[in-house]
């Protein structure tokens, strides 16, 4: 059913406080006379009646016969916030007098929701509004700078291996040999117009990716496909947009070239399956694809692989990376489910799930955000099938997966280990912490939710999904301020029905939520991951309630803090409820390719790579959404 609009709207809070004035000198002179200290004194007489009379006609005559100074002043207030409602001799600033004494008593104004003082406050202090955003620049100037050391630090001691070993100060290849903290980082600094060092990525590649394409060893199917084909299809679309983002680079279509030819040799992936389930491993020199070591492959791996496949078919001309990604999904629709949940294993020998573990961290998160993501990026396509899936999941995950923490009542997210007649375990991913986001842009589809509201877009379900968003979102961030170090553990359990431990805390004993998140040993590292600052983003677009940028600046600063080294690069870490904490030795891809990107963009304008416009990838790529005007390259 469609939703309803909130009982007051914004142009009403203007209509009513424009009301709001000083008396006249007539209506404070007419009031004191008729208190009864007045009435005693003044009334008593006939003389003091007769000039009661003879100064209320006076003044009457004045201001009938000349307009009030404050009215004028009001009408101009009334003008300048463009309200065209209520009484028109007030907001036109014309009528002289008369039908005031007629008006009646302003109303009291209504309460208003935060999302609307939010709004209000926007647009009635434009000098506070001007200072606010020159703060969150230099803020998203801190970030830039950020990007700056961390590939300063890559390009010293690591450049062309997968990844950076700060402490070690060297370089190590654990994503197959493509070099892949260049290809992520690339559109990242496309995107923060970092045009040298766009430059010296694209440079990089134009020189040496193909010669690995071709030579190196075994690489994985999924890791390849988000990082570097969706990297290079990225930076294909970016470099199209603003070619001097490249000047001193390739063309735009080396990176068009580059992720053909890598997927040329995926496809085998594909193609060497027995089922429509492709092997999870791909050996480049040999173009031949296998199983993992186990025989199955994870569900999330699978079915994450096609927006960077139908985006390449659609700028190709080439239908067969579309047709072969999208066979999974197809095939997925046909699978028995729980409630829209599925195992986080399936096999591609007999096209089944696998066991009855099911979870929205590891080797699960990734379906349902691409369900409702390829849905999107394919609306023209008419593939509904995935939107039905995503609302079906996300009604099984509010049924079977969300709780809430004792003893203060955190929204979270467990886990089905044994599948759905087996028990319930308290424990979330921060892997699950992409959610918040997936589930505000299933809502609104990208748009502002003030504008889905005021256009009655959202049902109650979209709107229940917001608020499930939204109580998530603060779980997550919670997970980070209950730490020493303000950064958030690899996996969190909540205290909840049925499951308590003491003594296993995150050390901030000033949090709130001290007492109702657990943190195991095991558990405590940090790899410096996106998925809290993806959901603070698309949240802030989505709601424009700037606590999701002092969230996550709060998040940037303990990155600054206890991850930075100094001689060039970030670390992970291996103890965030200690201080100081130990560190480890590597910098993922994935803060140079998205956590510094969602914060970068969490603090600008919402104009720069916008959700209606496009998809981002699990690996925070920005993929156009594929409209019917579109035009391929």
């Amino acid at each position: 059913m469609s939703s309803k609009t909130l009982p007051y709207s914004i142009k009403d809070i203007q209509y009513d406080n424009a009301k709001f004035r000083r008396r006249s000198l007539f209506q404070v002179i007419s009031q004191t006379f008729l208190t009864n200290k007045m009435k005693r004194e003044c009334m008593s007489c006939s003389t003091g009646k007769f000039l009661a009379v003879l100064m209320i006609f006076g003044l009457t005559y004045l201001v009938i016969t000349h307009a009030s100074p404050i009215h004028s002043v009001t009408s101009g207030v009334a003008r300048a916030i463009g309200s065209k409602q209520g009484d028109n001799s007030i907001m036109d600033g014309g009528g002289i007098g008369v039908k005031r004494f007629w008006r009646k008593p302003p109303r009291l104004p209504p309460h208003l929701s935060p999302d609307e003082m939010n709004i209000s406050n926007k647009s009635t202090h434009n000098p506070a509004k001007s200072n606010l955003d020159s703060e969150w620049v230099a803020k998203q100037e801190s970030v830039k700078k950020a990007f700056i050391h961390a590939w300063s630090g890559y390009k010293k001691y690591a450049m062309g291996y997968d990844e950076l070993m700060p402490l070690s100060q060297k370089g190590i290849d654990g994503l197959g040999g493509l070099g892949a903290t260049v290809v992520d980082a690339l559109d990242t600094a496309m995107i923060m117009r970092l045009d040298d060092v766009a430059s010296e990525a694209g440079s990089w590649i134009e020189k040496n990716l193909p010669e690995r394409i071709c030579n190196k060893g075994q690489v994985n199917l999924f890791e390849t496909t988000i990082r570097v084909v969706g990297g290079l299809l990225s930076a294909y679309h970016l470099s199209e947009m603003n070619p001097n983002s490249t000047k001193n680079g390739p063309k735009p279509s080396v990176y068009l070239e580059n992720a053909k030819n890598l997927a040329d040799v995926l496809l085998t992936a594909f193609t060497s399956s027995p089922t429509a389930i492709p092997f999870s491993d791909v050996v480049l020199q040999d173009h031949k694809a296998h199983p993992a070591p186990d025989g199955l492959s994870s569900t999330s791996e699978v079915s994450t692989l096609q927006l960077e496949f139908n985006y390449l078919s659609f700028l190709t001309g080439d239908p067969k990376y579309s047709v072969e990604s999208m066979k999974v999904l197809e095939h997925m629709k046909t699978l028995p489910k729980v409630e829209g949940l599925v195992p986080i294993y399936i096999s591609p020998s007999s096209g089944e799930f696998s066991g009855n573990n099911i979870r929205l961290g590891s080797r699960g998160d990734s379906y349902y955000e691409y369900l409702i993501k390829v849905w999107l990026q394919q609306r023209q396509n008419n593939w509904s099938y995935l939107h039905e899936m995503y609302e079906e999941a996300m009604k099984g995950v509010k049924h079977l997966l969300v709780k809430k923490s004792k003893p203060n009542g955190l929204v979270f997210v467990g886990e089905l280990p044994g599948g759905v007649d087996g028990g319930f375990s308290p424990k979330m991913d921060h892997l699950v912490c992409f959610l918040p986001g997936t589930l505000a842009l299933g809502a609104t589809k990208g748009i502002t939710k003030a504008k889905a509201m005021e256009e009655n877009l959202l049902t109650f379900e979209d709107l229940e999904n917001l608020k499930l968003a939204e109580d998530l979102a603060k779980t997550c961030f919670e997970m980070y301020s209950v730490t020493s170090t303000g950064l958030a553990p690899e996996i969190a359990y909540f205290n909840s029905e049925g499951y308590s431990e003491d003594n296993l805390d995150g050390g901030n004993k000033s949090s709130e939520y001290v007492h109702d998140i657990v943190i195991k040993h095991a558990d405590r590292h940090n790899l410096l991951r996106p998925e809290t600052v993806e959901s603070l983003f698309v949240l802030y677009r989505i709601t424009e309630d700037s606590k999701y940028r002092e969230w996550g600046w709060s998040i940037f600063e303990a990155f600054e803090k206890y991850t930075k080294v100094e001689s060039g690069g970030y670390t992970s870490l291996d103890d965030v409820t200690m201080l100081p904490p130990r560190r480890r030795d590597k910098m993922e891809t994935f803060f140079l390719g998205e956590t510094l990107k969602y914060l970068y963009l969490l603090f600008g304008e919402s104009n720069v790579i916008p959700l209606t416009q496009f998809v981002f990838n699990t690996e925070a790529h920005p993929i156009p959404i594929i409209t019917t005007t579109a035009k391929k390259e």
